[in-house]
């Protein structure tokens, strides 16, 4: 099958957050079961051209009111044969950041910059003289691939392709002034046609939920959390119309770079059969962090962006979050590694600076983060949503039980505790609140200094999951398919 995926972000090239692992280890995996797929995004000011291909000519896009001229470059994920191209357009995308910067936290013609890429994935396939079968368009940013599909160009060459959105995360959703509208090269018709109208304004990922074939987020419990009024993020209602074509699929992990046997960022390896590395691992985080060494205490572990949808107001809020309480009343040790909003990074700062058993670093750090990982005894994420969440699957890998709110791919992944039978991987809790997080910490506690046996079973379970991409491949081919039968009439089984 030829697949064209459109997004913003993909590593090692551009990245905020998971989107960017998720669509090339998606891309990676589809190659290596035969597939032709291919990648294409803007040219930000980071990625070095002279690192890259230039192909041949000059490119018109129809974004805007008038013709815009680009160039496209080439290049291929490192290390494999998947193609990804560049869309150049030094105006748009000869800036620092992606979707804004400090400066300008949004840029005010993202806009236009989306719609050039869109547009420019139609043209490229006609520079390129290969048509996809699919288009598949990874949140906001790629969004009006499907609006354009469905209401311009489902014709000649593109006549058999179809349309998958995923949503990777609802609550961004690019929403704009309808003064922006005709940056996005579309006739006005398709302003209520398309599905861009939103209380008077452009929502392009309501544009791109309105005309997908197929549309997926990544995990199943997500895709139910979004037709609620609780997490739709005010799409609930045209989610629940669409019902029918929405669907979860879990995020794999990369485990070349997640796999606690060959990890190289560790000063000790360790498997399932065998944890004494483990131990080392926990050992060498204390000492880095500034913690006491001390094989006998818990240490709980978080990786986070500091913003509200992870929960922080309920671990760190002053006078609110449970984080000083579990310090200060259990035998227990926290290393955290996170940045983001400042009263959260100044709160940190301030318990470190208090408590001997919690240690922070504010920034990030790749190394730290394995070592977080792999050393710590629990993993804690009270999110307040989680489309999926890879962070508790690296801990169940490195035998870390998480400690997870009941969403999401969180709800997904990870399975509840049973403290008769030692069966499950980690410890859920339902009600996002201080009291909620502070009690089920303490089971988690509780569980490591009374049942060690538990410990040890929920481990080795955790440590034996398959979060191998290949199983996301085979459900996105499964939509795949059923996005041509919808959008095209092509039914795949009859393809040989």
């Amino acid at each position: 099958m030829k697949i064209l995926m459109v997004t913003s972000e993909t590593v090692p090239f551009a990245k905020t957050g998971g989107l960017a692992d998720a669509v090339s280890a998606l891309a990676i995996s589809m190659k290596k079961q035969g597939h032709d797929v291919r990648i294409v995004l803007p040219r930000y000011y980071k990625i070095d051209r002279s690192k890259l291909t230039k192909l041949d000519g000059p490119m018109g896009v129809a974004a805007g009111q008038v013709e815009t001229w680009c160039a496209v470059y080439e290049s291929k994920l490192p290390g494999t044969e998947v193609p990804v191209y560049f869309i150049d357009h030094e105006d748009s995308y000869g800036r620092d950041g992606i979707y804004g910067n400090k400066v300008e936290t949004d840029f005010h013609d993202n806009p236009y910059r989306a719609a050039l890429l869109c547009h420019g994935a139609f043209q490229l396939c006609r520079k390129l003289g290969w048509y996809p079968d699919v288009m598949h368009a990874h949140d906001w940013f790629a969004a009006l691939v499907p609006v354009l599909l469905k209401n311009v160009c489902r014709n000649g060459y593109f006549a058999h392709t179809s349309s998958v959105l995923t949503i990777h995360n609802l609550g961004y959703q690019g929403v704009y002034g309808k003064e922006q509208f005709p940056a996005l090269g579309l006739d006005w018709g398709l302003y209520y046609g398309g599905g861009l109208e939103h209380h008077g304004a452009i929502n392009l990922l309501q544009a791109g939920i309105s005309c997908a074939d197929m549309i997926t987020t990544v995990s199943p419990t997500y895709a139910g959390e979004m037709q609620t009024v609780e997490g739709g993020f005010g799409l609930d209602g045209l989610l629940r119309v669409r019902t029918d074509v929405v669907r979860g699929i879990v995020n794999g992990c990369d485990l070349e770079t997640w796999n606690p046997k060959i990890d190289k960022l560790l000063p000790a390896n360790f498997s399932d059969k065998d944890l004494k590395g483990k131990a080392k691992c926990k050992a060498e985080l204390q000492k880095r962090m500034g913690l006491p060494v001390n094989p006998d205490v818990p240490v709980i572990g978080i990786v986070t962006r500091l913003a509200s949808q992870k929960g922080i107001a309920e671990l760190f809020a002053a006078n609110y979050g449970s984080m000083f309480a579990m310090c200060s009343n259990m035998d227990i040790q926290f290393a955290v590694l996170g940045s983001g909003e400042k009263w959260c990074e100044d709160e940190i700062s301030v318990l470190d600076n208090k408590l001997p058993n919690f240690k922070a670093y504010i920034g990030y750090d790749e190394s730290l983060s394995h070592l977080i990982e792999a050393g710590s005894d629990f993993f804690l994420m009270p999110s307040c949503y989680e489309p999926c969440g890879l962070n508790q699957m690296y801990s169940m890998l490195y035998g870390t039980l998480p400690i997870v709110r009941r969403t999401g791919g969180l709800a997904d992944t990870v399975e509840q505790y049973n403290q008769d039978t030692g069966d499950g991987t980690g410890f859920l809790f339902d009600n996002l609140t201080p009291g909620a997080v502070y009690d089920t910490v303490g089971w988690a506690v509780w569980a490591y200094y009374n049942k060690k046996d538990h410990i040890l079973k929920m481990q080795k379970k955790g440590m034996n999951k398959n979060f191998s991409w290949d199983l996301s491949v085979d459900g996105y081919m499964n939509i795949y398919s059923e996005a041509l039968m919808r959008g095209c009439g092509i039914n795949t089984a009859d393809w040989k």
